[in-house]
């Protein structure tokens, strides 16, 4: 089972293809999900300082791309299925909203279309 690390935090097990986003959620992570894990609105952003995945879903690329992020990934769109240690960069308690949004699909949506993530 892939192993978790948020900052300082004391590392966490998740079932291998859980969503990071579900993963973060589901241990009490603040992060922020607006559009429901759709790719749509950037706000599950996190940054990597180890174990980043080599593939990415053309919607995130796209989204990404778009909104020209460097340097994050979005929560909503990577299954886990190695370890990985990040820092989530929008949350809830920074926020000001009432919630982090509603809660993701289980399976990463929309369809991924997987891509070799450029280095």
């Amino acid at each position: 089972m892939p192993q978790i690390t948020v900052g300082s935090q004391a590392p966490f097990e998740v079932a291998s293809g859980t969503r990071l986003v579900n993963a973060l959620e589901d241990q009490g992570i603040d992060i922020l999900h607006r559009c429901g894990g759709n790719a749509r609105c950037t706000t599950c952003r996190v940054e990597f300082q180890a174990g980043e995945p080599s593939t990415i879903t053309k919607a995130e690329s796209f989204k990404l791309a778009e909104a020209k992020l460097t340097g994050v990934r979005l929560a909503c769109q990577i299954s886990c299925e190695a370890d990985m240690q990040l820092q989530p960069l929008m949350t809830l308690s920074d926020s000001g909203l009432p919630d982090p949004g509603p809660r993701p699909a289980d399976s990463i949506t929309p369809e991924p279309e997987w891509l070799e993530r450029p280095l």
